[in-house]
C-alpha cells in the first residue's frame, strides 16, 4: 500500500505522520510565543501574580523574579525553535529543529510543572500533564519513520 508504513504490525498512513508532526510543531510554536510574550509585555503584572501564587512555596520570594525570567528563556527558545521547525523541517525525516522545539518545550513543561507543585497549586499542574502528554506524543510521531 502506497504511502502506508508498516510498525510492528500497525499500518501508519504517512500523509498522517506528516500533519500530526506539523500539528504538535505548531501547537507548541503558539502556546509558548504567546506565553513567552505575555511575559515580555508585561513583566510587572505576571511578576505579581506569582509573588502571590508561590507566596507558601518553599523556596524565598526573591527567587521568584530569576526563575520567572528563566522561564521565559526557556518558553521563548522552545517557542521560536517549534516555530522555524514549521517551514525548515523535512516533513518525511522529522527535522532537527521540530526534535530541538520539542525537547525544549518538554524541559519548559517539566519546570512549569515543578512550580505548580511547589505552589501546591494541583489542578494547574494536571493541566500542564496535559500538555507535556502531547508534546511527548510529537516526539513519538517525530521518531516515527525516520
Amino acid at each position: 500500500m502506497e504511502g502506508v508504513e508498516i510498525l510492528g504490525g500497525l499500518g501508519l498512513d504517512h500523509g498522517l505522520l506528516v500533519f500530526a508532526r506539523f500539528a504538535v510543531v505548531a501547537f507548541f510554536a503558539i502556546a509558548f510565543l504567546q506565553s513567552a510574550l505575555d511575559k515580555i509585555v508585561d513583566p510587572d503584572g505576571n511578576l505579581e501574580f506569582l509573588s502571590g501564587h508561590f507566596a507558601n512555596a518553599p523556596f524565598p520570594a526573591e527567587a521568584v523574579r530569576p526563575l520567572f525570567w528563566t522561564l521565559t528563556v526557556m518558553e521563548a527558545t522552545a517557542g521560536v525553535l517549534c516555530a522555524l521547525a514549521i517551514p525548515t523541517f523535512s516533513f518525511a525525516s522529522g527535522g532537527w529543529l521540530a526534535r530541538w522545539g520539542l525537547g525544549m518545550s518538554v524541559l519548559a513543561l517539566l519546570a512549569l510543572f515543578f512550580g505548580q507543585r511547589m505552589a501546591k497549586d494541583y489542578a494547574g499542574a494536571a493541566v500542564i500533564a496535559a500538555y507535556f502528554a502531547v508534546a511527548l506524543l510529537g516526539l513519538v510521531v517525530l521518531a516515527i519513520g525516520r
